[in-house]
């Protein structure tokens, strides 16, 4: 049966239903997305593939606990949060030391590409403080309302607003030499 037509409800429905080919289908959906979320949040793309599968090992074990007053995606990102979260927890109780160091802007050469700027606004974004971060990627790089990142984060829209507000003023002035 074509399922690319359904909400993510419905999916849902047909695998708590018995249907485990439906689940590709979520998977299909967002793979990509919660691949990049965590990405954002942890900076290492190999950390991010390995807890994206088990975010959706989580998914498929605890799908049956998700109740539609949410939207999935909001339910789903709420999981990859935590996981990120307790991958940044792990990592600050067995730290390591870094191979590739990110030079200051004060480091940054005038004349910059296209990517390498883009790679210091991801080093920028790197290193806010957890909370921003998870704001600043779900509503910049996701397009989530506040109401949905509130939801994700467990904290009002208010909360949301001053994260947001408190991580575009850090990241203005991380990045302020890169654009002068």
């Amino acid at each position: 049966m074509e399922l690319h037509g359904l909400t993510d409800f419905q999916v849902v429905e047909r695998i708590q239903s018995g249907d485990d080919s439906a689940f590709d289908e979520l998977m299909h959906r967002y793979k990509r997305p919660v691949v990049n979320f965590i990405y954002r949040m942890l900076g290492d793309a190999c950390d991010a593939d390995d807890l994206a599968q088990e975010v959706f090992v989580r998914v498929y074990r605890h799908l049956g606990e998700y109740k539609p007053r949410a939207k999935f995606s909001t339910w789903l990102f709420a999981l990859a949060h935590n996981a990120a979260l307790d991958r940044l927890r792990w990592r600050a109780r067995h730290p390591t030391e870094s191979l590739d160091s990110v030079p200051e802007p004060a480091a940054v050469p005038r004349e910059i590409q296209t990517r390498e700027i883009g790679e210091h606004i991801a080093a920028a974004v790197a290193q806010l403080p957890e909370d921003q971060r998870t704001a600043i990627v779900l509503a910049e790089y996701h397009g989530m309302s506040y109401a949905e990142i509130g939801a994700i984060m467990r904290c009002s829209e208010k909360s949301v607003e001053s994260r947001l507000y408190r991580a575009k003023q850090t990241l203005r002035e991380r990045l302020r030499l890169l654009l002068e």
